[in-house]
């Protein structure tokens, strides 16, 4: 195995490491790079909120999860992190039966924070939300 295919497999195992929650939400991983993080999750009565579209929370645990994914996809040895800071911006809702599309870009990849956008797509390419987080690089000793 070569050193590009080395690490290619290194970023699929800590990609594809989700914690228990994201797969209890139905995210979906589809794609993870240091550049960019993919995931989906579908609109399901269980993530609405009380007018029948996705939660907003559901939205911002999705944007979280990429965003902490991306992070960990660029730590040095021994780091871990947690998020500082996040925003969200609600465009459009996300109706019962369609399918939240996450795609995660840095803004800010430094030493002590890193800085994550996320916009989340509806399956017609709008954008519903826009989510902009901190992440902090931390040493964790769990």
């Amino acid at each position: 195995m070569d050193k590009t295919s080395e690490q290619r497999e290194i970023w699929r195992r800590i990609a594809e490491d989700q914690p228990a929650f994201a797969g209890h939400l139905g995210m979906r991983l589809i794609e993870a790079t240091p550049d960019r993080v993919e995931m989906t999750m579908a609109v399901t009565d269980a993530l609405a909120n009380r007018n029948g579209v996705l939660h907003g929370g559901a939205i911002m645990a999705l944007a979280d999860n990429a965003g902490g994914t991306a992070t960990f996809l660029n730590l040095p040895e021994g780091k871990s992190t947690t998020t500082l800071e996040s925003k969200t911006n609600f465009l459009r809702p996300l109706r019962l039966g369609d399918t939240a599309h996450a795609v995660c870009e840095p803004l800010h990849r430094g030493r002590t924070t890193m800085i994550w956008q996320t916009r989340i797509l509806r399956d017609d390419g709008k954008v519903a939300a826009i989510v902009t987080q901190t992440q902090m690089v931390i040493d964790w000793q769990g």
